[in-house]
């Protein structure tokens, strides 16, 4: 005796565990953010100041570093492009050298931050310069405001030669 299809007992669908989905998500979701946030830490970097420097010395010694402050004692030879000079927090000084070109933000009491590492002589020997400049822009609104900025830009030039 057979029964048509129509009448058979329908299948039970057998219930899929999500234990192992949850796991592979949780064990990529963990993955990226060690990949992220791994990389992320080598690539962030600090800068101290040299008060900051002094007090963590030991630390630090022989390390690449960043430190900033304010630019003291300038020394340029545009020939041989050396650059001596001080930077300071008001707290801590240390003599910096710096060999290439520089840009024409730098000057006296500009802030600056360098990368580079301390020589056995205590002198920062810079590797990269980076000079803060003004964050404040302002388009001239007239003929006559444009030719007084073009002028005073003019005057701080050949002050500064």
């Amino acid at each position: 005796m057979t029964t048509p299809a129509s009448q058979l007992p329908q299948a039970r669908r057998r219930k899929k565990n999500p234990l192992p989905y949850l796991l592979a998500g949780a064990v990529l979701a963990g993955l990226l953010a060690y990949i992220i946030f791994g990389n992320l830490a080598q690539s962030i970097e600090y800068f101290v100041t040299p008060t900051e420097y002094q007090a963590e010395k030991a630390s630090l010694q022989g390390r690449t570093v960043r430190i900033g402050g304010l630019v003291k004692a300038v020394s340029y030879d545009r020939a041989t492009l050396d650059l001596h000079f001080n930077v300071t927090d008001g707290g801590a000084t240390f003599p910096v050298v710096y060999q290439g070109a520089v840009s024409d933000l730098f000057k006296e009491n500009q802030g600056v931050v360098v990368r580079g590492v301390f020589n056995a002589r205590n002198v920062f020997q810079a590797n990269e310069l980076i000079v803060k400049h003004s964050e404040e822009y302002r388009v001239p609104r007239s003929q006559g405001e444009l030719k007084d900025m073009l002028k005073n830009a003019k005057d701080a030039n050949a002050e500064g030669q």
